[in-house]
């Protein structure tokens, strides 16, 4: 039953939690973590870790993804970002961090508005699609579901193995201003998988995994600085509340079907490994990581992050912020798998997961989405 709290006269509002609202109970035996297994498969794709790379180009440049790949995750690019617009995205990042450092979030923000106001070039795009396949890996491009019939075409004909249709907050049929986006009609049409998100809510994953998507993004990427809440659309995702509505449509549309699994994957909140460890007990099968990766060497943002949504030309929706400097910033290898020395989670994520899952008797992914859970009083 919900739990149903009354907020003033003749309006109800339901009580929802965030992951740092609950706890994860050890109640099994204990076992190693070398016998933990973190791997997952998405439609007829493996993967070791389940770690995304939220589409930003603050993280996922064709060399990043290559690297996540080969690291065992799944690097994202964002199909109407930088890379698909600039040929010297290093010099336009650069530009843009140093505009940050000197004049602020608000001048940042500005410029990255002005460097998405240039035209898309498609074989810029597609040069990127085409470095990432050649190096073996599982190549997946985001696009809007504003922007999605224009642009899935040629991204079909570069090679993409995985198409992400990906918006602050997504529905079935998205309403334009010219067709509709019917996404149950456009996934058929198909040749390749599609997840899709961001979802809040039980009857919205439903809907989503109707379509035939093969994965359903839950969440919006929150983070420090994110402003998709109060400040501009007065729209929250509580994550832990938001991944068990959504496992429970997952239940639903498993029976529904008679055995057709799709993949809940959390993108928000997740800022260590025990966030993370948190939004898979809650029933995700996988994370979209943000901040915790822009402390890698190897991604394009130098340290500084912000998600895909602050691009918008009218209604910006994040800030653009430093988060590690040169010296604080480490190889990829360390972020995922340490050594760390940072007491709060913020590296061996891997690790981390591997650790909860172990130290609660579990040694697989759907088997660690059985585990107890507290809510703080």
């Amino acid at each position: 039953m919900r739990d149903m709290v009354e907020i003033g006269m003749g309006r109800t509002a339901r009580r929802t939690y965030e992951l740092d609202d609950i706890d994860i109970v050890p109640s099994r035996r204990t076992r190693s973590s070398k016998q933990v297994s973190l791997s997952w498969q998405l439609d007829a794709y493996r993967f070791e870790i389940p770690f995304l790379a939220h589409p930003t180009d603050a993280l996922v440049s064709p060399e990043f993804a290559i690297e996540l790949g080969r690291a065992g995750g799944l690097g994202v690019i964002n199909g109407e970002g930088l890379w698909a617009r600039h040929a010297d995205v290093a010099a336009k990042i650069q530009r843009l961090t140093e505009v940050g450092e000197k004049e602020g979030t608000e001048a940042a923000v500005a410029l990255l508005q002005e460097l998405h106001a240039a035209p898309m070039q498609p074989d810029l795009l597609a040069a990127a699609v085409a470095q990432v396949r050649a190096a073996g890996v599982t190549t997946a491009v985001r696009v809007s579901p504003q922007n999605a019939r224009a642009l899935t075409p040629a991204l079909v004909q570069a090679g993409i193995d995985l198409l992400v249709v990906h918006g602050t907050i997504i529905s079935a049929e998205h309403v334009g201003d010219g067709e509709p986006l019917n996404l149950k009609t456009f996934i058929a049409e198909l040749d390749v998988p599609v997840v899709a998100g961001g979802v809040s809510d039980h009857r919205t994953a439903l809907h989503l995994m109707r379509t035939g998507a093969a994965g359903v993004i839950v969440g919006y990427g929150s983070m420090q600085g994110a402003t998709t809440t109060g400040e501009v659309l007065g729209i929250g995702v509580p994550m832990a509340t938001a991944i068990a509505d959504a496992a429970a449509a997952r239940r639903d549309y498993l029976d529904e079907t008679g055995g057709r699994y799709v993949h809940v994957i959390a993108d928000g909140e997740t800022l260590t490994s025990g966030h993370i460890a948190k939004a898979i007990a809650c029933g995700a099968d996988a994370v979209m990581l943000g901040v915790p990766l822009a402390m890698a060497r190897e991604t394009p943002g130098n340290g500084w992050y912000w998600p895909s949504a602050a691009a918008h030309p009218s209604v910006p929706r994040g800030a653009v912020l430093p988060y590690a400097v040169d010296e604080e910033r480490v190889p990829l290898d360390q972020v995922l798998n340490g050594p760390s020395n940072d007491p709060f989670g913020s590296l061996n994520l891997v690790g981390g997961l591997r650790r909860s899952m172990a130290k609660t008797g579990y040694s697989d992914l759907k088997e660690f989405q059985k585990v107890g859970l507290n809510v703080r009083a």
